[in-house]
Protein backbone atom coordinates (compact mmCIF):
# COMPACT_ATOMS: atom_id res chain seq x y z
CA UNK A 1 0.00 0.00 0.00
CA UNK A 2 1.52 3.30 -1.21
CA UNK A 3 1.78 5.52 1.82
CA UNK A 4 0.31 9.26 1.10
CA UNK A 5 2.42 12.03 2.18
CA UNK A 6 0.31 14.96 1.77
CA UNK A 7 -2.10 15.74 4.78
CA UNK A 8 -5.24 16.52 3.60
CA UNK A 9 -5.25 13.06 0.74
CA UNK A 10 -4.72 11.29 4.08
CA UNK A 11 -7.60 12.87 5.87
CA UNK A 12 -9.40 12.48 2.96
CA UNK A 13 -8.89 8.91 2.39
CA UNK A 14 -10.43 7.67 6.00
CA UNK A 15 -13.90 9.50 5.08
CA UNK A 16 -16.05 7.04 4.18
CA UNK A 17 -18.27 9.44 1.46
CA UNK A 18 -22.18 7.93 0.83
CA UNK A 19 -23.06 6.40 -2.73
CA UNK A 20 -23.45 10.14 -3.18
CA UNK A 21 -20.38 11.34 -2.49
CA UNK A 22 -21.62 13.47 0.11
CA UNK A 23 -21.16 13.29 4.46
CA UNK A 24 -22.83 14.89 6.95
CA UNK A 25 -21.33 17.56 8.55
CA UNK A 26 -22.56 18.94 12.45
CA UNK A 27 -21.34 22.19 12.80
CA UNK A 28 -20.58 23.22 16.26
CA UNK A 29 -18.97 26.68 18.35
CA UNK A 30 -15.92 25.56 19.57
CA UNK A 31 -16.10 27.22 22.66
CA UNK A 32 -19.90 26.97 24.08
CA UNK A 33 -20.72 23.21 22.27
CA UNK A 34 -23.85 24.70 21.08
CA UNK A 35 -25.13 22.87 17.84
CA UNK A 36 -24.88 25.44 15.02
CA UNK A 37 -26.45 23.28 12.09
CA UNK A 38 -26.11 20.35 9.84
CA UNK A 39 -24.95 19.97 6.41
CA UNK A 40 -23.23 18.19 3.56
CA UNK A 41 -19.86 17.80 2.34
CA UNK A 42 -18.38 15.91 -0.83
CA UNK A 43 -14.56 15.25 -1.18
CA UNK A 44 -14.03 19.02 -2.62
CA UNK A 45 -15.64 20.77 0.91
CA UNK A 46 -13.35 18.73 3.19
CA UNK A 47 -10.28 19.59 1.07
CA UNK A 48 -11.20 23.64 0.61
CA UNK A 49 -12.17 23.68 4.54
CA UNK A 50 -8.59 22.02 5.51
CA UNK A 51 -6.92 24.08 2.65
CA UNK A 52 -8.63 27.32 3.62
CA UNK A 53 -9.78 27.30 7.18
CA UNK A 54 -13.11 28.72 6.33
CA UNK A 55 -15.97 26.08 6.15
CA UNK A 56 -17.04 25.20 2.93
CA UNK A 57 -20.25 22.53 2.39
CA UNK A 58 -21.87 20.94 -0.78
CA UNK A 59 -25.06 22.86 -1.39
CA UNK A 60 -27.67 20.30 -2.30
CA UNK A 61 -29.99 22.64 -3.62
CA UNK A 62 -27.37 24.58 -5.67
CA UNK A 63 -25.38 21.49 -7.08
CA UNK A 64 -21.96 23.08 -5.94
CA UNK A 65 -19.53 23.95 -3.33
CA UNK A 66 -20.75 26.84 -1.13
CA UNK A 67 -18.42 28.75 1.07
CA UNK A 68 -20.34 29.12 4.54
CA UNK A 69 -21.06 32.92 4.58
CA UNK A 70 -20.27 33.89 0.88
CA UNK A 71 -23.43 35.50 0.68
CA UNK A 72 -24.58 36.53 3.71
CA UNK A 73 -21.06 37.41 5.64
CA UNK A 74 -21.85 34.72 8.43
CA UNK A 75 -18.31 32.62 8.10
CA UNK A 76 -17.42 29.51 10.14
CA UNK A 77 -13.64 29.42 10.89
CA UNK A 78 -12.78 25.74 11.34
CA UNK A 79 -11.11 25.34 14.88
CA UNK A 80 -11.27 21.06 14.58
CA UNK A 81 -12.91 18.89 12.14
CA UNK A 82 -13.28 15.25 13.43
CA UNK A 83 -14.42 12.06 12.35
CA UNK A 84 -16.84 9.72 14.09
CA UNK A 85 -16.15 5.68 14.80
CA UNK A 86 -17.38 4.84 11.87
CA UNK A 87 -15.80 7.41 9.41
CA UNK A 88 -19.27 8.41 7.83
CA UNK A 89 -20.14 11.61 10.18
CA UNK A 90 -18.04 15.10 10.61
CA UNK A 91 -18.25 17.10 13.49
CA UNK A 92 -16.58 20.78 12.61
CA UNK A 93 -15.84 22.52 15.64
CA UNK A 94 -16.12 26.35 14.35
CA UNK A 95 -16.13 29.86 15.64
CA UNK A 96 -19.28 31.14 13.98
CA UNK A 97 -19.56 34.94 12.78
CA UNK A 98 -23.23 35.72 13.61
CA UNK A 99 -25.54 33.56 13.06
CA UNK A 100 -25.75 30.28 11.24
CA UNK A 101 -29.00 29.56 10.03
CA UNK A 102 -30.19 31.07 6.92
CA UNK A 103 -33.73 32.30 8.94
CA UNK A 104 -31.58 34.86 10.80
CA UNK A 105 -31.16 32.46 13.83
CA UNK A 106 -28.25 31.62 15.56
CA UNK A 107 -29.01 27.61 15.14
CA UNK A 108 -30.88 25.95 12.76
CA UNK A 109 -32.38 23.69 15.78
CA UNK A 110 -34.60 26.18 16.88
CA UNK A 111 -37.56 23.97 16.99
CA UNK A 112 -38.58 22.03 19.90
CA UNK A 113 -40.91 18.94 20.48
CA UNK A 114 -43.26 20.43 24.12
CA UNK A 115 -46.20 19.22 24.43
CA UNK A 116 -46.91 17.34 21.48
CA UNK A 117 -46.11 20.00 19.15
CA UNK A 118 -43.14 21.75 17.57
CA UNK A 119 -42.49 25.15 19.34
CA UNK A 120 -40.29 28.18 18.20
CA UNK A 121 -37.41 28.42 21.22
CA UNK A 122 -35.33 31.17 19.45
CA UNK A 123 -36.17 34.35 17.16
CA UNK A 124 -34.54 35.34 14.57
CA UNK A 125 -31.32 37.61 15.32
CA UNK A 126 -31.45 38.97 11.90
CA UNK A 127 -33.52 39.40 9.13
CA UNK A 128 -33.41 36.83 6.50
CA UNK A 129 -33.55 39.74 3.86
CA UNK A 130 -30.70 41.12 5.04
CA UNK A 131 -28.46 38.56 4.82
CA UNK A 132 -29.73 37.25 1.87
CA UNK A 133 -30.78 40.38 -0.59
CA UNK A 134 -33.06 39.63 -3.67
CA UNK A 135 -32.15 36.46 -5.02
CA UNK A 136 -28.40 35.61 -3.05
CA UNK A 137 -29.69 32.70 -1.41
Amino acid sequence: MKRVSDPIERALAAIHFGADGLIPAIAQQHDTGEVLMLAWMNREAVRATLAEGRVSYWSRSRGRLWRKGETSGQIQVLREMRLDCDGDALLLRVDQTGVACHTGRRSCFFRAWQEGEWTVIAAPQVAPEVLYPEGSR
